[in-house]
C-alpha cells in the first residue's frame, strides 16, 4: 500500500512540475517582434506654421551609422507643398519621387546623393548650418518659420499621407524628444534599433482575461530611459530591467503594470516606485514573476531586448499583417512579400513523383490531377517550414470567377524538399465554367518550431481543356414476331375504327352515296343522272344556304320508297 501511495505521489509531482514548465517558454533570437516595435525617441518639433503661398516647412535630420544601410526611399508624389530641409552627417543615397510643389534644400557640403527625382529644377544647394538648434534659427529667418523638425534614426522609408504637415495651437519650434510616429502627414519605416528575443505560450488567454505582455532588459544593458506607448486596451505590462531604469509611460490609460523600477506618469506627473524586487534577469525567473504578480494562468508574450540608445520610445500592441505586393504570374511564379516575409515559389507538377516540371503553355485537361511544390528561402540560420492554410482559383479577365479549390497535402521529407512543401489537387471544380484561363492561389503560414505567422501568397497559373468525351450511342431497337403482329394488329383496329367512324358520320349527315348523286343530279336540268357530277360543296356555306340544305335533306329523306318504286 505504501508503495501505491508513493507511486502516485511521485506521479502528482511530475504533473505539477510539467503544468508549472507549461507556464514559461523558451526566448529565441528574433528580427522582429509581433508585438513590440523600438524607435528612437529623438529631437524634433512640430507647429501649427505655413507661409503665405500655403508651403509647409519641414526639415529632416537623418542619423546612420558607420554599418547602417544609407540607402533610403522618399515617396512624396501626393505631399502638400512644401520646402523640405534634408541634412546627414554621413553618405547616404536617396531614391526620391517627388511631385512639382516639394522643393529639396540641401547643404552645399552634403553628402547626399538623390536618385530618381523627376523635378530636378526644385532641388537647390544652400549653405546653411547643420546645428540643430543653429539650423531651425536658419529656416526661420529664410522661410519665415518652421512646420516640424524631425530626427531620424537608420531611415528606410518615408512616405507622405497627403495631408497637412501642420498641428494646431503650436506656434514656436521648440526642439525636445518626441514621438515622431505621431505625425500624421507622413509614414516612417526605420530599421529595428533594439535586437529581439521572443516567445509566446502555446496555452492562450481565454476571452474575458486581460492580456498580459513581459519586457525584459538584461542588467548588462546600457540603457536606462525608456519611454513607453500601449495601442491595445485591457493589457496588462510586467515591466523588469537594470537598477536605475525609469520606465515613462506614454497613455497610461487602460493599463495595469508592474516593475522593479520607477515608472513616471507625465500626464498626472507622478511617479510610482518599484513594487518588487527582482535582480534575476533570466527568462523563466521573470516569467514566474510576473504570473504571481498578476495572478494569471499564462501570459501572452515574453520580449527581452537590447536598446542601442539609451534613450527609447517601446510601441506595444498588435501589429497588422503587411498587404502583399501581387505580381505577374510567369513559368516559375515568385509571390512579391513585405520585406520580412519569405519570397516564396510554386512550381506545377504532372506526376506524384515530381520529376516531371509543368510548362506554364501546357494546356491540362481538367479531369487530371496536377502536383504542386511551394518553396522559399530561409532568414539567416533559422529554418521555417511552409505550411498551406487555403487554395483558389480565379479566372482572368474584368469580372472573374472564383473558386475553392480541395487540396491533399503530399508526403515530403526534409532531406528530399528542404524549405518547401507539396500538396496536389484536381480541376474538377472548374468544368462547369467556360474559361480556360485560371490563376491558381495558395495562402500559406511560415512556422518556426510551433508558432506561425503570415506568409503571404504564392501563385501560379493554368491552362485547362475540357477532355474528350464520346457521343452517346443511339439505341437500337429490335422487333420480334410478338411485336411484328402487335404492329399488325394494331393498325387493323385503327382501320376499323377509322372506316367506322366515317360509316356513321355519312349516315348522321344523311349522305348515303348512290342516293345523294341521283337527288342531287335530278334537281339539275339538263344532266342526265348517270353522268351528273356533284357540284363543289362550298367549305363556308351562308346560313340560308345551310337552311336550305338541311330543308332538301329532309325532303329527300322522305321519299326514297317512292322514289324506288
Amino acid at each position: 500500500m505504501e508503495d501505491h501511495v508513493a507511486r502516485f505521489a511521485l506521479l502528482l509531482c511530475i504533473a505539477v512540475a510539467a503544468s508549472a514548465s507549461s507556464q514559461t517558454c523558451n526566448p529565441m533570437e528574433a528580427e522582429d517582434n509581433p508585438w513590440v516595435s523600438v524607435s528612437g525617441m529623438l529631437i524634433g518639433c512640430w507647429t501649427s506654421f505655413i507661409r503665405e503661398d500655403k508651403a509647409e516647412v519641414h526639415i529632416l535630420n537623418l542619423n546612420f551609422s558607420g554599418s547602417d544601410s544609407k540607402i533610403f526611399s522618399l515617396e512624396m508624389t501626393n505631399a502638400k507643398p512644401m520646402n523640405l530641409i534634408l541634412t546627414s552627417s554621413e553618405t547616404a543615397y536617396c531614391l526620391c519621387k517627388l511631385n512639382a510643389d516639394v522643393n529639396v534644400y540641401i547643404n552645399n557640403d552634403s553628402t547626399i546623393v538623390l536618385h530618381g527625382n523627376e523635378h530636378p529644377n526644385n532641388v537647390h544647394k544652400q549653405d546653411f548650418p547643420t546645428q540643430d538648434e543653429e539650423l531651425v534659427k536658419w529656416a526661420r529667418q529664410k522661410f519665415g518659420g518652421v512646420t516640424s523638425f524631425t530626427t531620424i534614426r537608420k531611415l528606410k522609408k518615408i512616405t507622405s499621407t497627403g495631408t497637412k504637415g501642420t498641428k494646431p495651437d503650436s506656434h514656436d519650434c521648440i526642439l525636445k524628444n518626441e514621438d515622431a510616429s505621431e505625425k500624421h502627414f507622413m509614414k516612417i519605416e526605420a530599421a529595428p534599433l533594439a535586437s529581439f528575443k521572443s516567445c509566446f505560450p502555446q496555452q492562450q488567454n481565454p476571452g474575458d482575461e486581460a492580456e498580459l505582455h513581459i519586457i525584459n532588459i538584461p542588467e548588462n544593458a546600457s540603457i536606462r530611459n525608456v519611454s513607453l506607448r500601449v495601442d491595445t486596451k485591457k493589457i496588462s505590462v510586467f515591466l523588469r530591467g537594470p537598477q536605475g531604469t525609469t520606465w515613462t509611460f506614454v497613455n497610461p490609460q487602460h493599463t495595469h503594470f508592474g516593475s522593479n523600477n520607477d515608472i513616471l506618469l507625465p500626464t498626472i506627473t507622478h511617479r510610482v516606485t518599484p513594487l518588487f524586487t527582482l535582480n534575476s534577469d533570466y527568462a523563466e525567473d521573470v516569467q514566474r514573476k510576473a504570473l504571481d504578480h498578476f495572478k494569471a494562468s499564462t501570459f501572452t508574450s515574453y520580449t527581452e531586448l537590447r536598446p542601442e540608445d539609451s534613450l527609447v520610445l517601446l510601441v506595444l500592441g498588435k501589429k497588422d499583417n503587411p498587404e502583399v505586393t501581387e505580381t505577374v504570374p510567369e513559368a516559375v511564379n515568385p509571390t512579391t512579400n513585405a520585406p520580412h516575409q519569405m519570397p516564396l515559389f510554386m512550381q506545377l507538377y504532372t506526376s506524384p513523383d515530381y520529376r516531371s516540371p509543368l510548362d506554364p503553355n501546357t494546356k491540362v485537361q481538367s479531369n487530371k490531377r496536377i502536383y504542386a511544390e511551394i518553396s522559399g528561402h530561409t532568414f539567416g540560420d533559422i529554418v521555417l517550414t511552409i505550411k498551406v492554410i487555403s487554395c483558389f482559383v480565379r479566372t482572368k479577365g474584368s469580372c472573374p470567377v472564383v473558386k475553392e479549390l480541395p487540396f491533399m497535402p503530399e508526403a515530403c521529407s526534409l532531406n528530399s524538399c528542404p524549405n518547401s512543401t507539396r500538396l496536389s489537387f484536381s480541376l474538377d471544380q472548374v468544368q462547369e465554367v467556360t474559361s480556360t484561363t485560371w490563376d491558381l492561389e495558395c495562402a500559406v503560414k511560415l512556422c518556426y518550431s510551433e508558432k506561425c505567422g503570415d506568409g503571404g501568397i504564392a501563385k501560379g497559373n493554368l491552362e485547362v481543356t475540357q477532355p474528350c468525351l464520346q457521343p452517346p450511342t443511339p439505341p437500337c431497337f429490335e422487333f420480334g414476331l410478338p411485336g411484328v403482329l402487335g404492329i399488325a394488329f394494331g393498325g387493323f383496329l385503327i382501320g376499323v375504327l377509322l372506316i367506322g367512324a366515317l360509316w356513321f358520320i355519312k349516315i348522321k349527315t344523311g349522305y348515303p352515296t348512290g342516293l345523294d348523286i341521283r337527288s342531287t343530279a335530278a334537281n339539275l336540268p339538263g344532266c342526265p343522272c348517270s353522268g351528273a357530277k356533284r357540284q363543289p360543296v362550298s367549305t363556308n356555306p351562308s346560313p340560308s344556304e345551310n337552311s336550305s340544305a338541311n330543308a332538301s335533306i329532309g325532303s329527300t329523306q322522305s321519299t326514297p320508297t317512292s322514289s324506288m318504286a
